[in-house]
């Protein structure tokens, strides 16, 4: 339950080791958040952003969950909900932020690839929200953050199978806040254009581009606000809006 100032105290991570993620719960911690698990494939990973988050005044734990592997789901929902670091199974925050990019080239001639993508950035993602959403919707309360991309707003040639899978989890999110509206548990959906991250790593950059600290500040922003979806920068709703409408002969030619 978020303390008498209105404070997040509780967090769930699903991709602990996500950049956007860890950047977010830093800075709850230092605004009183006092309980963190961080669940991701490889624990071994998170121990690192466990241990700055614990020097914080933090209680984290660290829990071993695949995003992929949707049958374990619903165990591991019932059991991260009664982790110790929590208390009596209440959770005020949990954010989806675990996802893979693929490789375009791949992706596209190879189906078990493309699968392995829209499994990871889809399937998963829609699993434990439902998961999630029905233990927020009976403990009353809670949010659910969803770290999605700009890059499912209007998909692109250069990366369609992950652009397409982004675009069905940021809808599907989208739909499940509307379905907890009155439940007292809500969603944010967050929409960032290209962040310096380790899964951006070598690749070019791209106009507008920002780092986790920004996104976890607009992320946190719009908590505070009760949004349903934040872009970051929030230049990017403006970008896109005009991106969205051009017509698909001129859209192929740009250069994005």
């Amino acid at each position: 339950m978020r303390d008498g100032l209105g404070s997040v105290q509780s967090v769930l991570v699903l991709g602990g080791g996500s950049d956007i993620a860890m950047a977010i719960v830093r800075e709850l911690v230092a605004r009183r958040t006092r309980r963190v698990v961080l669940a991701g494939r490889h624990p071994e990973a998170m121990e690192a952003g466990a241990a700055e988050l614990r020097a914080a005044g933090a209680d984290v734990d660290i829990m071993t969950f695949d995003a992929t592997a949707v049958a374990t789901h619903a165990e591991f929902i019932e059991s991260a909900f009664a982790d110790s670091a929590f208390a009596a199974g209440d959770v005020d925050l949990v954010i989806v932020a675990f996802g893979v990019l693929g490789d375009q080239d791949r992706d596209e001639r190879d189906a078990a690839a493309a699968v392995d993508v829209l499994t990871a950035n889809f399937t998963g993602a829609a699993s434990v929200g439902v998961l999630a959403a029905e233990r927020l919707r009976a403990q009353g309360h809670g949010t659910i953050v969803l770290l999605s991309s700009v890059a499912g707003e209007r998909v692109r040639r250069a990366n369609f199978v992950y652009g397409s899978a982004k675009a069905g989890v940021d809808a599907f999110y989208l739909g499940l806040g509307e379905a907890l509206r009155g439940s007292g548990a809500r969603v944010l959906v967050v929409r960032p254009g290209f962040v310096h991250t380790k899964m951006t790593e070598g690749l070019p950059s791209a106009p507008l581009a920002v780092t986790p600290d920004r996104v976890a500040a607009d992320t946190l922003a719009g908590l505070a606000k009760g949004a349903d979806l934040v872009w970051s920068p929030g230049a990017m709703r403006y970008v896109m809006s005009v991106l969205r409408h051009v017509p698909r002969p001129i859209f192929r030619r740009l250069p994005i």
